[in-house]
Parts: structure tokens; sequence; C-alpha cells
């Protein structure tokens, strides 16, 4: 059955449901706050299963015991069919909240609509902007693609060619940390958020010092992803730096310049907080990686869902926009980080 087809029919479950307890009163927006002495269930659901959210995993646990709720986190093994089916499941047992991360944001709006007619939903990690979604928790991606294009500009000074690797470009995080790593290299002008203008993928992007060779995805494929850095490798032999935008990435790219001998030899940028890039920088394999503090994701994610479910209206952030700061990790500071990320997801 076509998802969208099955997610109407439990929506209409859900929605018989919650009008069921009042005939006289419709279903208010965004779903009713929880009954006193209720404790508040929560769903926090991804759009993949990556080490990257088992980091924002541990900020759901810790602020679900702050907060005084159930919290759970659903990872989709197989995209969005399997996302689908876990947002019409948690609306069918009546959770009082979603924090989402979107895996195709453009063609997921209805759902998220309808959805947001039951519960109360938010956004995390990539947005959703054009939905009546609730609010949106995680970094300003564009803005951390423009750091990870100085990342660049740091190591490889003089220019030259780079690729860009990344798991499907439908999702609007992606979307973002591509044009701003191609704007930052090309030196164009700062863009705003709900207008910016995205580069096509398929051909060269060509500035004084960089060129953008192309952008490939891997459909979040780990092994794709390790065969389009090799294949990158062995097409443009003058490669100056790779550069991963999603968690998985840089590690699968590291691998294939160690299996060339070309680490060190053609630079490597990254994207978040996996062990391996971490390593990859202490050992001077990786020049940096943008980090969004996926842990802060979590936290903040069930504080405002906490909130709301009891009809705390203050928790959302002010235009909507709860932004959670980049760190930059190069090797004078990753071993740190590293140790303060294992704080986090210990619970030390």
């Amino acid at each position: 059955m076509n998802p969208m087809r099955l997610f109407t029919r439990v929506l209409c479950c859900a929605l018989l449901l919650l009008n069921g307890c009042n005939k006289n009163e419709p279903a208010p927006v965004g779903g009713a706050s929880t009954k006193p002495g209720k404790k508040p269930r929560i769903a926090f659901i991804t759009n993949a299963v990556d080490p990257f959210w088992n980091i924002a995993a541990a900020g759901v646990r810790a602020a679900a015991k702050e907060f005084d709720v159930d919290a759970e986190v659903h990872m989709p093994a197989k995209g969005l069919a399997d996302q689908v089916r876990i947002i019409e499941s948690q609306l069918a047992s009546g959770v009082d909240g979603i924090a989402l991360s979107p895996i195709d944001a453009k063609n997921q709006v209805g759902l998220i609509n309808q959805a947001c007619g039951v519960t109360k939903v938010i956004t995390h990690d990539s947005d959703a902007p054009d939905s009546k979604r609730l609010c949106f928790v995680g970094m300003n991606n564009y803005h951390a693609g423009r750091a990870a294009g100085k990342l660049v500009k740091e190591v490889i000074p003089k220019g030259g060619k780079v690729m860009l690797f990344v798991g499907r470009l439908e999702t609007l995080n992606a979307q973002q940390r591509r044009q701003g790593i191609i704007d930052e290299l090309l030196d164009r002008p700062e863009q705003v958020l709900g207008r910016m203008v995205v580069s096509p993928p398929g051909s060269p992007l060509i500035g004084p010092l960089y060129t953008v060779v192309d952008t490939r995805t891997d459909n979040d494929d780990r092994v794709r992803a390790q065969a389009n850095a090799e294949d990158a490798i062995t097409a443009f032999p003058d490669l100056a730096c790779m550069v991963g935008l999603y968690a998985y990435n840089p590690p699968a790219c590291l691998q294939a310049l160690k299996a060339a001998k070309k680490n060190g030899q053609i630079k490597l940028v990254a994207f978040d907080e996996d062990k391996t890039t971490l390593q990859g920088i202490i050992d001077g394999d990786i020049h940096g990686t943008v980090s969004q503090q996926p842990y802060l994701y979590g936290y903040h994610s069930v504080k405002i869902l906490a909130g709301l479910a009891r009809g705390d209206q203050s928790v959302l952030p002010k235009d909507n926009f709860y932004e959670v700061p980049i760190v930059q990790v190069r090797k004078d500071n990753a071993a740190k980080f590293r140790e303060e990320l294992k704080k986090l997801q210990t619970g030390e």
C-alpha cells in the first residue's frame, strides 16, 4: 500500500479517537496538551541509523530524566517508507509529541501537516519550513557549510579541485551545507536561508582559486559512499581535497584514501563527530570537522516538547528556530572534544 494512503488511514483513526473524547469540541491545532498528572510521551525520530544519532539519543535520555517524560528514539533503517511507518505507529498510540528529522522535507509537508493536527510536532537536524511544524532545533546548516569551506581554505590555501560527498540531496540540511561550502570557496556573498539559490549538481563550479568538481551521493549506503570516494580518487588524479557532508562520509573517504595511499596527499575535511573522524584528526589524516552537537538536538527537542505537552508555549524559541551552535574541531582541540563527548554519552 502507498505509504501516504496508509498514513491517512491511521491518521483518521487517531483523529476519531481524539475527537471522541468530546464530540462538541474540535481537536486543537497541534494536538491537545497532556492531562494533568499524566507523564508525557515523546518520540524522537531520526532520518537513518547511524552512530551520530546515538549521541543525540544520549541527549534525549538526559532531558527525559530532567523534565520527567517518557521519550523513545526511533531510527528508520529502510528510508522514507520506514520513517512514515514509525510516525503512523506513534500517532496511533497517542504520542504527546514528535521530534522529526525529515528525510525528504519537500515531499513530506503534507504528512507533517497531518501529524500536526494530532500531536505536537517539531523538526530537528533537517527542517521542513513549509510545514506547520512548531519549531526547528538544529544548527544553521548554511553557516556550517561556510565553516567547512573555511577549513578547506586553511588546508589548501593555494586552491585546487574539491569533491563533495553526501548521502542525499533531497534533505534540506544537505542542500544548505553544500551551498555554504560552494559559496565560501567561490567567494560568493552570504545567502539568506529562506531565499537560498542552490547551485545544481552535475557540472564543475569554478571560482578564482577553487573548483568544486562535483557532488557524489550514496543514498545513505556506506559501501557506495566508499566506492564514490575511490572513483573520485581515480577520476581526478589532481584532486586536492575531499569533503564529507554526512557523518559516515569522512570515514568512508579516509578508508579510500588509505587504500590508495593518498591520505595526507589529498586533504580531507569533515562534518560531525564520528569516532573515526576524530581519530583521523588526531592522527593528522583529516584537517578538521564541523560538529553540530547532536547531543543538544536530542536534549532541546525533548525539553521543548515536554513544555508544549504541558501547555507551556513559552518554550518555543524566537522565530521558531532553536539554533545549536557549531564547533570547529581541529588537531589542537580534537582530544579534548572527544573526551567531553564521551562524558556526555556516558552521563559522567
